[in-house]
Formats: structure tokens, C-alpha cells, sequence
């Protein structure tokens, strides 16, 4: 029987609740960062260090989060996770200024850090292995509701009132939610497990210095000299601790893990893949604003096909997958997801604007089919014990892709970028000359996912309707 009991699906809401709040945040910001840029007298185009603070600080603090999970019980992190966030969100609301602004996007970091990936490690716990993909559908769907509403609200808010309430309206969602989890959600653990402290700085140092180091001298302002020191410190940071792990117990991440040849080859694809879909949702907006010189109003409004897209896949991306498997999924949406990129600036020089929402549709709906096939091949055939280190690391991977997709796409924006205005021929091509680079960007995990197994398992899928009793 596939039904899901009552109360598993109350605490499947609840993570569902935690994704509403990451993706309404998300979405907003990204709506408003031009609005943002103008208060705090910043250049629109060099704003990606608010996306970059946050994602970073995710990927950093990922490690911890599992640890705390695993040892306090996810019900009380999840809850902490989401106080976290809110507090995080009132202190962004009161920045003044760019570096404010950063710091309170860091605090916020350290929040979502707890809140979704131990809201998917809770729904590991609570399903069969077998049901983890169509469980998985389930939550995130009522969480597309935060994107549906994000653009628009927060053209709405910056528009009429001010961009300061693009996270004012995160504080009553973070109650409600808190309250629901601490009333409703089992509080799962795990035996407790020595912390791999060393382990952890290792990877905090190599990830942070890279991602600084690849924004470099443009967005930083930092010497040749210091950026060579960067690179070389997140390189032997990284290599210090494949040498720390080796035959270590107790290590962060087993490299056991890279035993499993399809987690493996999961996570580098996911890696590769995200790094251009990571630069969708920072892109979009901004070329909408400053690239078309759409209100923010009506750039939040166009938007909403690109959600109502992905929703609509997600129904049936189970049966899509079971259908073609997930070798010709994966490569059938990597490559689509570059040729509806080309049709951004396909449009502009056509001047049919007017077809945005179809290509904004379109790119909805293969990032939907991307995203539930990616983020489930890779745990798929993780046994039990592993669980847990490999849905860790899945996240951090993740979050650091994201954050240099956006790091890539403000180099490419300030390489390509004039100063003129918004609408004018120039901007105009600046942002035709960097979706062209992200397209290419976007297309070469195709080679990666050309290696999936062509045998992996099918996926149950889940009977929405309730039980009669």
C-alpha cells in the first residue's frame, strides 16, 4: 500500500513549510537585488555578493547540521534552524549598507543550513527507500507556493512600499512553521558520532578561499599575490583532507562513499549541473530589470510561467523518469535547458518580448524534470549506514555550485557590462553576451550524465488520495 499515513504526511508538511520559506526568501531577493543596489548605492550588476554570502554559508555549514541532527534529534535543529533564519531575516530588513546587508545574509546562511537538509534527511527517515523520490515530489510541491508568490510579492513590496520587507514577511512564516514543529514533528536521531572537527575546517577553508578566489580581483578587489594565496590554500585545503579521510573511521565524509559508482558519478553531475542552473534564478530577474527595463512589478510577474512550469512537471516527473530512465532524462534536460537559455537573447534581438513567458514556461518545466532526477539518483542506492554522511555532502555540493554558478555569472556580467542604462542597446548586449557563455556552461554536464547506468531501478509512485476508514 502506497498511502502515506496521516501523520507522516503532517511531518512531511512541515519540511514542506521549511522549503516554502528558502524558496520564498530566494525568489524575492533575487526580484529585488536591482532596488536593493539603488538604495544602498551599489551597481546593479555587482550584487551577486548577497546571493554568494548566503549560499556560501550554506555549503560551509552544511557538515554541522548533519552532526546536530544526528545527535540532538531533527526536531529540535529543524526548529532551531528556522528561528535561525527568521532572526537572520529581521537583521537584513535593518542593513544600511552593502557589508550590513552581507553579514545578516550570512547569519541567515547559517539557518538554511539546518533547515533544508535536515528536512530532506527527515523524509529519508520517515519513508521507504523505494518512495524517497515520489515523497520527495510531494514535499517540494506545496513549497513551490513560496516561488508562485516571491517574484510578485516582492515586486509588489519594493514597487509600492520598500525592499526592506522582502524579509519582514519571512518573520511570521518562521512562527507558524517553528511552533508547528515543535507540536508536531518526531524528533529523530541518531547514536551520537565523534565530530570530525579537523575534517570540518579543512573543507570550510577549501571551499570559502575557492569561491573567494574565483570572484578574484573584479568582484574583490584583492592582489594577483593574495589571489594566487587563495587558490593555493583551498587546493591544499581539499587535498589535505582526501589525506585526513583515507582510512579514517570517524572522518566527515566516508570516501567510502565514492565506492557506490552511481552516488558518485550522481554527485559530480549534480555538481556540474547545478553550477548553470545556479545561475538562472540570479540571472532572470536582473536581466529582466536592467536588461529590459521591466518594473519590478511586472519582472515579478513574468516569473510566475517559470514556477507554474515547474510545478506542473513535478506531478509526473516520477512517471517521466520510470519511462525514459534516468540517463536520457538527464541528458535530454541538460541539453534542452542550454537551447532554452539561447532563446533569452534569441528574444531580445528579435524584439519579441512578448514570447518571454513561454520561454520563462519552458524553462520551469525542464528544471523541474533536472532537478527531482538529479537530487534522487544520487542517494538512490546509498545503504542505511551512509544515509546520512552521503545526504551531507549532496548538500554542500549543491549549495557551493550554486554559489559560483552566481559568482560566474557577476564575472560575466561585469566582463561584458557597460556603464549605461537600463534597456539601452549596450546593456542589452551585455546580457546577450553572457547568456551565450552560460548556455555553454549549462550544456557540459551532458557528458556526465551520459555515464549514468541505463539499469538503474524504477521509482514507486505515491496514491495521493487518502485512505477510507
Amino acid at each position: 500500500m502506497n498511502t502515506l499515513s496521516p501523520g507522516v504526511r503532517w511531518q512531511l508538511w512541515i519540511v514542506a513549510c521549511g522549503f516554502f520559506m528558502q524558496s520564498l526568501d530566494t525568489t524575492i531577493v533575487n526580484t529585488a537585488l536591482p532596488a536593493i543596489a539603488t538604495s544602498l548605492n551599489e551597481n546593479p550588476l555587482h550584487m551577486h555578493s548577497v546571493v554568494v554570502s548566503y549560499v556560501l554559508t550554506v555549503a560551509v555549514m552544511l557538515p554541522v547540521s548533519g552532526w546536530l541532527a544526528d545527535r540532538l534529534g531533527v526536531r529540535d535543529i529543524f526548529t532551531s534552524a528556522i528561528v535561525l533564519f527568521s532572526v537572520g531575516s529581521l537583521f537584513c530588513a535593518m542593513a544600511t549598507t552593502l557589508d550590513q546587508l552581507v553579514i545578516a545574509r550570512v547569519l541567515q546562511g547559517v539557518g538554511g543550513a539546518m533547515m533544508v537538509p535536515v528536512g530532506r534527511l527527515t523524509v529519508m527517515k520517515l519513508v521507504p527507500r523505494e518512495q524517497y523520490m515520489a515523497a520527495m515530489t510531494f514535499v517540494t510541491l506545496p513549497g513551490q507556493v513560496g516561488p508562485l508568490l516571491g517574484p510578485a510579492l516582492g515586486g509588489i513590496l519594493v514597487q509600492y512600499a520598500s525592499w526592506h520587507w522582502i524579509f519582514l514577511i519571512n518573520l511570521p512564516v518562521g512562527l507558524i512553521g517553528a511552533t508547528a514543529t515543535l507540536r508536531l514533528m518526531s524528533n529523530f536521531r541518531l547514536p551520537p558520532r565523534r565530530f570530525d572537527f579537523i575534517g570540518f575546517v579543512l573543507l570550510a577553508v577549501g571551499m570559502a578561499t575557492l569561491t573567494l578566489a574565483l570572484d578574484g580581483q573584479r568582484g574583490l578587489g584583492i592582489s594577483p599575490l593574495m589571489l594566487c594565496l587563495f587558490i593555493l590554500t583551498g587546493l591544499f585545503s581539499l587535498l589535505f583532507y582526501l589525506l585526513h579521510a583515507r582510512h579514517n573511521e570517524h572522518a566527515l565524509f566516508s570516501l567510502k562513499l565514492f565506492d557506490n559508482r552511481l552516488y558518485a558519478i550522481g554527485l559530480l553531475g549534480s555538481f556540474t549541473g547545478r553550477i548553470g542552473s545556479g545561475m538562472l534564478p540570479f540571472m532572470v530577474p536582473i536581466f529582466l530589470q536592467v536588461g529590459l527595463g521591466f518594473p519590478p512589478f511586472h519582472a515579478g510577474l513574468m516569473m510566475i510561467p517559470m514556477v507554474l512550469g515547474n510545478m506542473g512537471m513535478k506531478r509526473i516527473v516520477v512517471q517521466i523518469v520510470n519511462r525514459f530512465g534516468y540517463r536520457n532524462v538527464l541528458v535530454g534536460a541538460t541539453i534542452s535547458l542550454s537551447l532554452v537559455a539561447l532563446l533569452f537573447p534569441a528574444v531580445t534581438l528579435m524584439k519579441w518580448e512578448r514570447l518571454l513567458p513561454v520561454v520563462l514556461f519552458l524553462l520551469g518545466m525542464v528544471n523541474a524534470i533536472r532537478f527531482s532526477a538529479m537530487n534522487t539518483l544520487t542517494l538512490k542506492e546509498l545503504p542505511d549506514s551512509l544515509a546520512s554522511s552521503g545526504n551531507s555532502l549532496l548538500s554542500i555540493i549543491m549549495q557551493l555550485s550554486m554559489s559560483i554558478g552566481v559568482t560566474i555569472v557577476g564575472l560575466l556580467l561585469g566582463a561584458f557590462g557597460h556603464p549605461s542604462a537600463a534597456a539601452s542597446p549596450l546593456a542589452q548586449q551585455t546580457f546577450i553576451y553572457t547568456w551565450l557563455c552560460m548556455a555553454v556552461v549549462i550544456i557540459l554536464p551532458a557528458l556526465v550524465f551520459w555515464h549514468v547506468p541505463p539499469d538503474v531501478s524504477k521509482n514507486v509512485v505515491l496514491d495521493r488520495r487518502r485512505r477510507n476508514s
